[in-house]
């Protein structure tokens, strides 16, 4: 019993229990899963459980947006293309308990109509909509969703259904190749990763998420007020600066989320909260309110500063020799500034790392002239030396901190006459330096 307690008592000494949880989480932030990442550079700034699996709910409609944009850009569907609803989508437009604006069974719909209403008011059957447009089923969509998730590098994902509800709510028309116990689910990570990609290569989409309030189908029966979902958005309940999108979710079984991006003075962050809670309790209000302090941590913490100008030169590493060249070196240095969003006060954590590449070098590792100036060599990136070192959302993201490395002038091709002098110096070096080994080894 005495042992028992002294090493408890030693055990709570080394490791005090109440200070190892904060150190664990210092924002404290009440969800099952959390991330604030730098959008720009898919950095993680702070994370909680981001590779647990969880439900999304509606967050799931980021892919479906994903997949339409893409097949916009790409042109096999069309803004003013018209829809008519299939029976699955007009039973499902009129179940109010649900998010939905009713469409008609004889109606006829645009795709950004339907857009709209799935990135504004979340409504659950003109997503469906919009999968049978773009995919011919829901079930050749959820295909695709899934296809899509792989080739985006996600890890810790499943996709049932282009809506992201409880496949038991779906009336019985649940995709087929999947069961009505089935759900969305995902990684906070994969999440984040699928917001980086979306907000990256298809940023319009923030013209929408950003809209607090429309009516669907204004001026006509059929109009109906769709108020945002993110009620963090400008004149909503919850407003804060900045926040422009993304998208919310709720059911029962993955609780309160929202993935959220704000951006001021150049610095863009992304955030994700998994079955968020206030005070232990799940509420609609708190993944807002756990957002906030992702949000506040960053902008708080994190500027956008120039780590190191255009034309920075790496000491000791300035300069690569050049083979058949007038001169026998070039001088290289960075052709931009390198800007980052770094903590405050730790811009000297972060140290620059010259990656030349070898398909500009030959085996002995020099140039070969004629070297144009401004010819790109290289790279430089970014080693950080700091605490809470949480990496990027995918390895491959480590390389969006970089900036090209350049020749400073060029480098002409020596004559003939040069190369040939330099070839004989070059014997009678390797002569001389034969013989002076030689006597060395007499003596």
């Amino acid at each position: 019993m005495i042992v028992s307690f002294l090493v408890v008592f030693l055990f709570a000494s080394i490791f005090p229990f109440g200070k190892a949880s904060a150190a664990q989480d210092p924002l404290n932030i009440e969800a099952d899963a959390a991330i604030l990442v730098d959008a720009k550079t898919g950095r993680i700034l702070y994370q909680k459980n981001i590779d647990t699996v969880l439900g999304i709910a509606s967050m799931t409609k980021m892919m479906t947006e994903y997949l339409l944009l893409e097949a916009i850009k790409e042109k096999r569907v069309k803004w003013d293309q018209q829809y008519t609803p299939s029976d699955y989508v007009y039973r499902l437009s009129q179940d109010r308990d649900l998010s939905n604006v009713p469409l008609r069974k004889d109606g006829k719909y645009t795709v950004h109509e339907l857009y709209e209403a799935m990135a504004i008011y979340s409504a659950n059957a003109a997503t469906v909509a919009i999968a049978e447009i773009v995919a011919g089923s829901e079930e050749n969509f959820v295909k695709m969703m899934n296809e899509k998730a792989k080739k985006l590098g996600l890890k810790g994902y499943k996709f049932v259904n282009a809506t992201g509800l409880s496949n038991k709510d779906l009336q019985g028309f649940h995709p087929g190749g999947t069961n009505e116990h089935e759900e969305n689910v995902m990684s906070a990570r994969a999440v984040a990763t699928l917001a980086y990609h979306l907000l990256k290569e298809y940023p319009q989409v923030l013209e929408t998420a950003s809209i607090s309030k429309k009516t669907f189908r204004e001026g006509t029966d059929d109009q109906i007020k769709m108020e945002n979902w993110n009620w963090m958005l400008p004149g909503l309940v919850y407003s804060y600066e900045g926040v422009d999108g993304l998208k919310t979710g709720y059911t029962d079984f993955a609780g309160y989320c929202f993935t959220g991006t704000a951006e001021r003075n150049g610095v863009r962050f992304i955030t994700v909260v998994m079955n968020a809670k206030s005070g232990g309790k799940s509420t609609i209000e708190a993944r807002f309110e756990q957002t906030r302090k992702l949000l506040d941590y960053g902008f708080s913490n994190y500027s956008l500063k120039e780590i190191y100008p255009a034309g920075y030169k790496l000491k000791g590493k300035s300069t690569l020799p050049v083979v058949k060249g007038k001169e026998k070196s070039v001088v290289i240095a960075t052709k931009k500034p390198l800007s980052l969003v770094v903590k405050n006060g730790e811009e000297k954590n972060y140290q620059p790392v010259y990656v030349i590449d070898k398909k500009k070098l030959t085996s002995d590792g020099e140039l070969t002239a004629p070297v144009k100036k401004g010819e790109k060599v290289g790279y430089m990136t970014i080693k950080y030396a700091g605490e809470n070192n949480y990496g990027y959302l995918s390895p491959e993201m480590e390389n969006n901190a970089k900036v090209d490395l350049v020749t400073t002038k060029s480098v002409e091709k020596a004559n003939w006459f040069v190369l040939t002098m330099r070839g004989i110096g070059g014997l009678f070096g390797d002569v001389w330096t034969s013989v002076v080994k030689m006597v060395k080894g007499w003596f």
